[in-house]
């Protein structure tokens, strides 16, 4: 099964596509794009359509945070989940609109990296990218609420891609988790942990179309 994760950016941002897909030996990055700065709405939506379209029976979910709405609109014939990106503590759903915390969406991919159920080809455009802005995030914890989140470490860091590939992370780990052996954590262990950290981030010979060992 695939998944298609989209986090649409605004003027001086990247709009992040990525293609996941879920089977029975974890989660395979198959597909990274980065669609120029400035490139109109429209375009994008006929680019994400035309993508849609070359994977087989896809899972769209594209992020209606902020600009993000208007472009849902122009693809509701894709039938998407819009995911917006909250600062909460708990997730909410009503139909396909999935209100996140960004804290979830970025734990969720560090344990699927970490415990090696996702994997990524070096030679991937934008492999190299989403792996630093992956290793850019660190965690913040407000300590008169005790709530945690997850930002980058420098003001002008992106953090396109790893959002856009967290969201189709996180919507295998709905949809397939209890049909597949997917694990994308974290496990009640880990998370009551205050301890625990992301240790390593394992890579693969994944292509898209193809897979290779």
């Amino acid at each position: 099964m695939y998944f298609i994760g989209v986090d649409l950016g605004q003027a001086g941002d990247y709009t992040a596509i990525s293609v996941i897909e879920a089977n029975d030996t974890g989660l395979l990055i198959r597909h990274l794009d980065r669609l120029p700065l400035g490139m109109p709405y429209p375009e994008q939506v006929e680019h994400i359509t035309k993508l849609f379209n070359m994977v087989h029976n896809p899972v769209l979910v594209i992020d209606k945070t902020g600009v993000g709405r208007p472009v849902f609109d122009l693809l509701t014939m894709l039938n998407p989940i819009g995911l917006t990106i909250t600062g909460g503590n708990d997730e909410r759903r009503d139909g396909k609109n999935w209100n996140v915390p960004k804290r979830d969406l970025i734990h969720g991919l560090v344990i699927a990296f970490q415990n090696g159920n996702i994997k990524i080809s070096s030679a991937l455009p934008h492999a190299e990218t989403l792996i630093r802005e992956l290793t850019n995030f660190k965690l913040k914890v407000n300590i008169r609420t005790g709530h945690d989140s997850y930002e980058a470490w420098r003001e002008g860091v992106h953090d396109d891609l790893v959002l856009s590939v967290a969201m189709a992370v996180h919507a295998a780990k709905s949809h397939c988790g209890r049909h597949h052996r997917v694990v994308v954590g974290p496990t009640a262990e880990q998370r009551d942990n205050p301890n625990y950290r992301p240790r390593h981030i394992k890579t693969g010979r994944v292509v898209m179309g193809t897979r290779t060992e």
